[in-house]
This record gives structure tokens, sequence and C-alpha cells, in this order.
């Protein structure tokens, strides 16, 4: 390390140096956008070690990805770097990831200062705590089962991995489940109601076909006309009673097709309801063909006592052989035709089992509040996934299998019961620095409160603004409330923005003001450059809207800006084509984002499209499928909030220059959130459609435009008034 520190704290703002210099054992500074903090962070594990001779060992980072590790790393080695070569190379783009990834190891290894701290990401901190002290509550050789890489956990060695991926485990799970006869007839009923039915009415809806009419699907496959019919099939089936569905049969007078024939009793089945043609020329064809015909009757349908009655004193005595359940059912014959329907619903299990990990609930509980729904589906689905959570919890442990969520439930877990790795961690780490506070979970903050002591001190960094992974489990509360959770504590606000001008700032700030949920801050630019915001106001945004974005991407390019210069952000990927087409016809090029992505990053001008209302616009709104809301109810304004949230986020990525664009008469609401002051809006341009009026300035009659006279008094038309 350097051995020149007394210039460590210089270029700090008065705010950074107190947030760094505080003996406080609970601190929380709020970083917001632009404000330096990265340079804080950095700044704070330099002070520790340097000034206050704090031994590396007992320092602990933690950051969300691996990316802001090595990022972190990246600083810690270019702050004593005499030779000022491994910056350069660490930006250089020709290096390739696995080249800068052994640079980086080769020197932090030679420093030891750098190589005893401890900074590493949630998972990889659970993962490596779980490896050297686990045992007391699972297999410490726990092979780790992830969809993602190895990378993703920051792991060394790929041995470490599971062959099987969690939907391989959860797939095979679910199939040894169907040997259950009740369980597939449930989840091919599942199945036929709420994914295949839904797609065959909408499918109605948009071919305008069988207006008026919708069908429904049997266990068997088919499709009948009527959810009574359904019942009846499904019935059949499930008894393994073969039939045939309006088979064409000849009579004397005429012929027709009765709903159900059944060949074992060669007897005819017909459902009568208030739809339905009247039975009496049917009924006597059937006597004089002497054909054996039965009738049911709507009255029965809604009792499913009555109806079971009805239909074994139908079909009782009248077949050879004996009404059973006990035919063999096959998945892979049952759910041929619906693979992918299966694996929307696997989605959703596994979603489901993410969520009530990450918030602590037991299935057990969980299928008890789902059975007080007033909606089948809801119920249904419950009594179809849990057994499933559960079978596939039993697999995991007898294979000694953990997956990310596992990784801090078992470690949170075994600090909790065992009090000597508990003193072992809490000992050893004095100072706990967390980066991006803002999108912890509950389940994170248990695992943070279970390593400190009273004297430890906790160095919180993040910005409520930023707060944008609710979708993902984090809570925005923890770092709201932060005095709430954490008492005598103290709160550092960094509010000055050094990358975005004043205008820039200004409008981020009202902006996210309309949030109510969110710690007051009053943020000010550092940069007093004057500038406006370019809003444009499309006619149609895949067409002008383009042309707009090509014409000043090209005059950007013009002035000197390259394509690390220019950023384009949108809410999904999909807003993002016509534009990324142009670009290509244009032999343009523009780095482009996600705005979730985008976060952390900058640009000198910054791109925003698809800011419309409504569905497919930004905000994007989507209040969650009710299933998920067994667990976890959100409400639209905590999700209108996280919009906003995001959008300040993609605001303030810009340096200099910020374009919106959006669409004439469906503007994005948040367009209505900035002051007019900060921005120049387009005037559209339509073409004059009021009929103009030509006449004579002395008789003042209407002529022509192609006349050289009046017609009326005969005056020369040397000039023309327009009305």
């Amino acid at each position: 390390m350097s051995e020149n520190n007394n210039n460590l704290l210089d270029g700090l703002n008065p705010k950074q140096k107190a947030s760094i210099l505080t003996e406080a054992k609970r601190v929380l500074v709020l970083a917001g956008a632009g404000s330096g903090k990265t340079k804080t962070v950095i700044s704070k594990l330099l002070y520790l070690v340097a000034e206050k001779s704090v031994k590396p060992s007992s320092i602990l980072a933690i950051t969300f990805t691996k990316n802001a590790a090595n990022e972190m790393i990246d600083r810690l080695i270019i702050s004593s770097d005499s030779t000022n070569t491994y910056g350069s190379y660490i930006q250089d783009k020709s290096t390739t990831i696995i080249q800068k990834e052994t640079e980086r190891r080769k020197r932090v290894l030679e420093q030891p200062w750098i190589s005893n701290l401890t900074i590493r990401t949630f998972h990889s901190l659970c993962y490596k705590i779980l490896r050297d002290n686990g045992n007391p509550v699972f297999d410490n050789k726990f092979k780790l089962i992830t969809d993602n890489s190895a990378d993703e956990v920051d792991l060394k060695a790929k041995d470490i991995l599971a062959n099987e991926k969690p939907k391989d485990i959860i797939s095979k799970i679910l199939i040894l489940a169907c040997k259950d006869r009740n369980y597939i007839l449930k989840l091919k009923r599942y199945i036929l109601d709420y994914y295949v039915e839904k797609v065959s009415i909408d499918n109605e809806i948009k071919a305008y076909a069988n207006e008026g009419q919708r069908t429904y699907t049997t266990l068997k496959g088919e499709t009948v006309k009527s959810k009574s019919e359904r019942d009846i099939a499904d019935w059949l089936y499930r008894h393994n009673i073969k039939y045939v569905y309006e088979k064409v049969t000849s009579f004397k007078d005429f012929n027709f097709k009765p709903d159900f024939f059944i060949p074992q009793a060669n007897l005819y089945l017909e459902h009568v309801t208030d739809k339905s043609y009247k039975m009496q020329d049917k009924e006597k064809q059937f006597i004089e063909g002497g054909k054996n015909c039965v009738v049911t009757y709507e009255s029965i349908m809604n009792n499913s006592i009555l109806f079971n009655l009805v239909m074994e004193r139908i079909i009782k005595g009248k077949i050879s052989e004996t009404i059973t359940e006990d035919v063999s059912l096959n998945y892979e014959e049952e759910f041929n035709r619906y693979h992918n329907k299966i694996d929307e619903f696997l989605k959703t299990v596994m979603r489901l089992q993410s969520m009530m990990k990450a918030e602590d609930i037991e299935p057990s509980s969980l299928l008890e509040k789902s059975l007080k729904s007033e909606h089948e589906r809801i119920r249904v689905f419950y009594e179809l996934a849990i057994p499933i959570i559960d079978e596939y919890k039993k697999y995991c442990i007898n294979k000694s299998y953990v997956d990310f969520d596992d990784l801090i439930i078992l470690t949170v877990k075994l600090l909790k019961d065992n009090e000597d790795i508990r003193e072992l961690y809490s000992s050893k780490y004095k100072y706990l620095m967390v980066d991006e506070f803002q999108d912890v979970n509950g389940l994170q903050v248990k695992f943070l409160d279970l390593l400190m002591k009273p004297d430890n001190q906790l160095f919180c960094v993040g910005d409520d603004w930023q707060s944008i992974y609710g979708f993902r489990g984090s809570n925005v509360d923890y770092i709201v409330n932060f005095e709430t959770h954490y008492k005598d504590c103290e709160i550092h606000k960094l509010d000055v923005n050094y990358r975005s001008t004043p205008t820039i700032v200004g409008a981020s700030n009202e902006v996210i003001k309309h949030n109510k949920n969110q710690i007051s801050k009053d943020v000010r630019a550092f940069n007093e450059m004057p500038s406006k915001i370019q809003i444009y106001r499309a006619k149609s945004k895949d067409e002008d809207g383009v042309a707009f974005f090509i014409d000043k991407v090209r005059q950007l390019y013009d002035a000197g800006l390259g394509k690390d210069d220019i950023l384009v952000l949108y809410r999904r990927s999909k807003m993002f084509s016509p534009y990324f087409e142009a670009l290509k016809e244009n032999r343009l090029f523009v780095s482009s984002k996600t705005i979730h992505a985008s976060k952390g990053l900058e640009a000198k001008a910054v791109f925003i499209i698809g800011l419309t209302e409504g569905n497919g616009g930004f905000p994007d709104i989507w209040l969650d499928d009710a299933i998920f809301r067994v667990v976890k109810d959100i409400k639209y304004d905590i999700l209108l909030e996280e919009e906003r949230r995001l959008f300040y986020v993609a605001i303030t990525r810009a340096k200099d220059e910020l374009f919106l664009i959006t669409e004439l008469g469906n503007e994005s609401s948040f367009m209505d959130e900035i002051p007019e002051h900060f921005y120049n809006v387009n005037k559209p341009f339509f073409k004059n459609f009021v009929e103009t009026t030509i006449i004579c300035d002395k008789c003042k009659v209407r002529v022509n435009e192609t006349d050289k006279f009046c017609r009326s008094c005969g005056n020369k038309l040397t000039t023309v008034n327009l009305n």
C-alpha cells in the first residue's frame, strides 16, 4: 500500500468526510445518484486500514453482484498501484474477462492488505460460511443447484455444481406425483381449465369465430360444447368407461348426434339444458329404433354428490365390467399435447417456492391460507403446488443440494442456532460494510443482524430513490426506516450530484418527490452548465419517433461523441426493436440497456424511449397473478412508486443531455411530473385543413385563385386577401 496517506480524504466534500470519520456503530450513508458513492465506500475502507490501523481481516464488505465486488477490488488495487498500469489494463476492451480475472487475483495475492479483506456477494459469503462451518445444519460438502453459471456465485470450481438443474428436479418430482391417480387427474383438469381453455377463448376472440359460444376440453382431450358435457365426459374417463362423443347415428326418420354413446352398454346418453333442442322427437326415434337412451338434466350438475349418484345409477348394471377408477394413467400420454402448459405451471410453482423462501413461510401454513380463498383456481393451484414443493425440498436434502435461496436460509439458521459459530464470525468482523443497501430483503437483514455485536460498526451505503428490485424480493422499507430498525444510528446524506447538469438533477428531484415512501433529500448539481431536457412527442413513436432519434444520434456523432457516450434506455427490450433496426440501416452504433441493467452506468447523452401510458409503456404496472397474493399482497401504489424510482434511475444516467421520446396524446404520466421550465418540447406539425378564401380587395367578392381580374367588378387582381 502507498506510504503517502496524508491526502487520503482530500477531494472529498464535507459530508463525504463526515460519513467516513464517524465513530457511530450504525451508519447509513444515503448516496444520491452521481454523489460519489463508490469513492466514499473505497475511501472508508482505505481510511480504516491506513489511518485507523484496522486489521484487513476484520473488515467485511458485502455487495450484491460479483461485478460490484470486482470493481471494489479493482479500485483498491489502483489506489496502491505505484506503476499506474493496472487501471489502463482493466479498462482495455481487448482484454478478456479471464485475463482480467487472472491479473486481478495475481495483484490481490501480492498485497496481503487486500487479500485479507473479505469482499464478497451475499451468496458467495454464505457459501463460504456453510462450506467452512455449516455441518450443524447441512452437509458441508453440498452441491449447488442453479440455472446460472458458476460465475454468478463467485465460485472457482465447477465441480461443486450439481449435474441437475432446479427445473430438471421439479419436473422429475411432478412425474412422480402423477403416479397418484387423484393428483394426475386434478392436474390435468387444472391445466385444461386455466391454460388450455384460456388459449382457446383468446383465439376465438381474435378470430371472431364461434361468436357467443365457447368450448371445453375434456380429460380425454376432446372438445365439447358445454361445461356439463365436459363433466360427464370426465366422469366416464375417470371410471375407465369408453365413450364416443356426438356419434352420427342413423334413425328411422332422420339422423342426429346424441351427446354420448357408450359401446360397452350399447347406451346413448343425452344431457338436457334449457338451451337444448326439444327431446320429444329424439326420444321417439330412440324408441322406434330400439335403442337405449338415458337423459340427464342440468339440475344435477351443481351438486357433486347427486351427480355421482345419478351417473352410477345410469351406468351400473348396464355394462358387463365393474365400474372402477383403477385405470392406469400415464404422465406422458396425458400431457403429450400440453408440455408447454406444464412448463408454465412449473415456472409458477418455482417462483412461488422462491417467494416462500424469501418470506420465510412454511408450506403447510401457506396451503391452509390458500384454502380460504374464494376462488377455485387459487385453491386448486396450491393443492397441486405444495406437495411438489414439499417433495422438492426432501429430494434436495437427500441429495445434499442447495440453491441460491438456501445459501442464505441455511446460513441464517446456522448462526441463529449455534452460538459458538455466531460468535466466531461476529468477533471476526468488526466492520461490516454493505453496498446498495436499498436492495436488501428481510432474509439478508436477518443475516446481517446475526453477524453484528453492539460494538461492531455497520456501515450501509445506498439510495432509497434507486430501489428498483422489489419484483425479486427487496424491501425499500429497510432503508427508508433505517432509524426504526437500528437505534442510535447516524444518517449521512450525500446531496451533491457530480454527474449531471442542474436541469437533469432538478427534474429528477421533482419526479421522485411524488413518492410517499421515501427519505426527503435536497440534491443539487455540482456542474453549473445550463441545459434543457428535450422531449419529443411523436405522432407515431415507431415512425417519426425513430426518425427524431436517428437525427439526434447523427448530430451527437457530428459533435464529436462516440458510441460509449450515448446510451439508449427502455423499460422492456421489445421497445428498442424499431430503433435498433434504424440504427443498423443508418450504420450508426449506440449502447442500449433495459433501465434495470443500466444502474451504475452513465453517459454524456441519454435517450429514454417508450414513454407512453398504459400496457407496454412506462410506467409498466401489472398487478401480479392473484396466486402470489396469498404469499404477499402488493398494492398498486407500491408498484407505481417502484416504477417512478426506475424512471429516476433512467434520468440520472445522463451527464449532459437527456432526450425523452413519448407519443402525442398518449404521454407517460411521468412526463406531467417534470415542471415545464426544465424542458423544451416539439410542436407536432399538422397539415392545414381550413379552407382558404380569396376575395377581391375592392368589391369583397370571392374570386378564384387563377383569376387575374375580378369577375364581378373587373378590378385587376394584383394582390389578394385571404380570409
